[in-house]
């Protein structure tokens, strides 16, 4: 007799699959039964590195403790306990011999303004690049936008 296959919509990699373990919640483990807004040790744990809040299938929480988890993060951003969001900075590839490269590049591509040429005027806005070397000897550029004649 043949044997009947049902077609679960999953492939057959899903069949090895070990069954996930579910995931434990940080607040039951530690016995957390009230979650403050000022305990922003605690809630920093559930949020990611660029100030996001983390997704409840990825700390472990229930509905419960994620509504309440979610309501004491925006009230400690609304006090300025926590951030909204942090300032993004880029990492630059290459090393110092690029830098130079550039440099020549930007000084032929872009004339720089003598006494005489365009100054900006009100309302303009230039962008100044910082470049900063961390202990490990990446590069880092920040970009701020400044505006001139405000």
């Amino acid at each position: 007799m043949a044997r009947e296959r049902r077609n679960t919509g999953k492939g057959a990699a899903a069949d090895r699959r070990r069954p996930q373990k579910k995931k434990v919640s940080i607040l039951n483990t530690e016995q957390v039964d009230w979650i403050d807004y000022k305990d922003v040790n605690l809630l920093r744990r559930f949020m990611s590195e660029r100030a996001k809040i983390r997704a409840r299938r990825v700390t472990g929480n229930s509905t419960q403790q994620q509504r309440q988890v979610a309501k004491a993060i925006r009230l400690a951003r609304e006090m300025a306990l926590l951030p909204y969001s942090v300032r993004q900075v880029t990492q630059r590839k290459g090393g110092r011999r690029d830098r130079g490269d550039r440099g020549e590049l930007r000084d032929e591509a872009m004339p720089r303004p003598s006494d005489g040429e365009h100054a900006p005027s009100e309302g303009e806005m230039e962008i100044e690049e910082i470049v900063v070397s961390d202990a490990d000897g990446q590069e880092l550029v920040e970009v701020d936008v400044v505006e001139e004649g405000a």
